[in-house]
């Protein structure tokens, strides 16, 4: 390129590679799997816990567990659920733009 008669070299950096976890979390389903299974590991904690305490409670009898087990496997959908409704950002990201402009 020429400017005021004399040449110019572009000095552009080429395209950095992505690392394999920047282009496995731009898959939408991988995403997905990543922060489900992030989700299910807090939530089974808490949950592992309480039935715990449930289960070597001499007050409550032995199916309380079971009932709070099933109970739960209900409410982490519906928490979830909501927690993609209220979040669609976290869950659904947009592709990367070019920032260099129209290349």
């Amino acid at each position: 390129m020429k400017q005021n008669g004399t040449l110019v070299y572009e000095m552009r950096q080429p395209p950095e590679p992505s690392s394999w976890m920047a282009q496995a979390t731009e898959n939408p389903i991988v995403r997905g799997f990543l922060i489900f299974a992030a989700f299910r590991a807090v939530y089974g904690m808490g949950i592992l816990v309480v039935t715990y305490f449930l289960a070597t409670s001499g007050e409550a009898p032995w199916w309380t567990s079971i009932i709070f087990f099933g109970f739960s496997m209900v409410f982490s959908r519906v928490l979830f659920r909501a927690l993609k409704q209220r979040w669609p950002n976290v869950f659904h990201k947009e592709p990367r733009t070019n920032l260099e402009g129209n290349e």
